[in-house]
C-alpha cells in the first residue's frame, strides 16, 4: 500500500538506559564526548544520526557523504523532482524503456517482494486510487459522505497494476499507458539503509542510530553502551512529540549480528469516523476502498529497513485480523497496536491504557533473543 510522504507515521522513540528520550529531540550535549548528533534534511522530511565517531574521523565529511548518497536516491526516485528517474519513467508511453539506477532497481525488487507475499496489499502502483479518494495529504469525512463512483474507482483500479511494470537487465518499461510508480512507502526506508552502509563501509562506525521519518536502523551499542532500544508509541490522535506515550518497547538482538532495521506505520492521524466505522487514509489496492478495522499502528522488523517500511504499509492496508494472519504466514516479525478489549473509539481518552500489544510468533522470538526466527 502506498501512503504520501506527509502522511508516514513517526511513532518509534529512543529509549536510553537512564530513560525515554525521543529520537527528535536528541541533543549533541546529551551524548557522551564519542558520540555525535547528526541532522539533516531529505525526502520532505529530516534525518537523524547517532553515532560513536571514530577517532579519526572528520564529522563534517561524515555529513557530506550521507547528503551527497541521499541526493543520488532523491534523484533517482523522488516523485518531487521532475527530473528523476522515476519522474521520467512515470511520464512515458508503454513499451518505452528507461534505464534505472543500482538504488532504483533494489527498491524495486523489494516492492516486487512484498507485493507478491503480500498478495498485492503493497503496490507502489496505487496512486490513481488515492488521488480519486482524495486522499493525498488530508483525509476528510466529506468524501465518504460522497465517495467516487464505483466506475470511477474501477477506472482508478486499471491503472493499479504493479504487473505491468516489467525489468530488463537494467531498464524498465510500462505495458500500459498511464501507469506510474511511487516509492514513498520504502524509500524512506532505503535511505536509512543507505546511510547506515555509508557510516559502516565508508568510515567504520560499528555503534549508531539512524532515523528518517520514523523508520530506524540500530547497530552496536548506545552511548551508555547498552543494546539500543526503540519504543512503541501508543496511537493517540493529535499528540505530540512531549505527548506521547510508549506503549511497548523492541530492544535490539544481542545474540544476532547487533543490528535491527526496524519501521512503523500507522493510520491513526489521519482517519475518520463515519456511519460508526473508522476508516484510514490507507486505500486497499485490491478492493479499492479505504481501509476500515485496519490496525492503528504496525511495526515491522525485517532484514533491511526498506523491507521494513514496505511490510509496515501493506500491513496497516489489510484488516487487522487479515493482517495479523498474513504476517504469521509470512513470517514476519510485526507488532500490532490495537484497541484494548472492551475499548470503543468513542470511548478513547487519549491513554496508552486504551491500547494494547499483538504480536506475531517471529517478533515474540526476536523480541526473546533467540535468533531462531523459524
Amino acid at each position: 500500500m502506498q501512503l504520501l510522504p506527509s502522511n508516514k507515521m513517526i511513532t518509534l522513540t529512543l529509549f536510553s538506559t537512564i530513560g525515554l528520550t525521543s529520537a527528535l529531540s536528541l541533543s549533541a550535549c546529551q551524548q557522551k564526548p564519542d558520540y555525535n548528533y547528526l541532522i539533516g534534511e531529505t525526502m520532505g522530511t529530516s534525518y537523524h544520526i547517532t553515532y560513536q565517531l571514530p577517532d579519526d574521523a572528520d564529522e563534517k565529511a561524515i555529513q557530506a557523504a550521507i547528503d551527497a548518497r541521499l541526493k543520488q536516491i532523491n534523484d533517482s526516485m523522488s516523485t518531487y523532482q521532475s527530473d528523476s528517474t522515476i519522474s521520467k519513467f512515470n511520464r512515458l508511453a508503454k513499451d518505452t524503456p528507461i534505464t534505472i539506477d543500482a538504488d532504483f532497481s533494489h527498491v524495486l525488487e523489494a516492492s516486487r517482494q512484498v507485493y507478491q507475499q503480500s498478495n498485492g496489499a503493497f503496490d507502489p502502483t496505487v496512486l490513481p486510487l488515492i488521488e480519486t479518494w482524495g486522499f493525498g495529504s488530508t483525509m476528510t469525512v466529506e468524501r465518504l459522505q460522497s465517495p467516487p463512483t464505483a466506475l470511477e474507482i474501477a477506472q482508478a483500479k486499471a491503472l493499479v497494476d504493479f504487473e505491468s511494470v516489467v525489468q530488463k537487465d537494467q531498464t524498465i518499461y510500462k505495458t500500459k499507458d498511464g501507469i506510474a510508480l511511487d516509492f514513498s512507502a520504502v524509500a524512506k526506508g532505503y535511505g536509512v539503509d543507505v546511510i547506515a552502509d555509508v557510516l559502516r563501509d565508508n568510515y567504520q562506525i560499528r555503534n549508531y542510530m539512524v532515523e528518517i521519518g520514523g523508520e530506524i536502523a540500530t547497530s552496536g551499542v548506545n552511548n551508555q553502551q547498552q543494546p539500543w532500544q526503540i519504543a512503541i508509541d501508543a496511537p493517540i490522535e493529535d499528540s505530540t512529540v512531549n505527548e506521547r506515550q510508549p506503549i511497548s518497547a523492541i530492544r535490539q538482538p544481542t545474540d544476532t549480528d547487533n543490528k535491527m532495521y526496524i519501521a512503523t506505520s500507522g493510520n491513526y492521524r489521519n482517519s475518520v469516523i463515519f456511519d460508526g466505522k473508522h476508516y484510514s487514509h490507507t486505500i486497499d489496492p485490491t478492493t479499492g476502498a479505504p481501509i476500515a478495522g485496519g490496525a492503528p499502528s504496525v511495526t515491522v522488523v525485517a532484514e533491511s529497513v526498506a523491507l521494513a517500511d514496505a511490510w509496515a504499509t501493506a500491513l496497516t492496508a489489510m484488516p487487522y485480523q487479515k493482517a495479523l494472519d498474513v504476517a504469521k504466514q509470512q513470517n514476519i516479525a510485526a507488532l500490532f497496536v490495537i484497541l484494548a478489549d472492551g475499548v470503543k473509539h468513542g470511548d478513547l481518552k487519549d491513554s496508552a491504557d486504551d491500547w494494547q500489544v499483538v504480536q506475531t510468533p517471529t517478533m515474540a522470538t526476536l523480541r526473546a533473543g533467540n535468533s531462531n526466527r523459524d
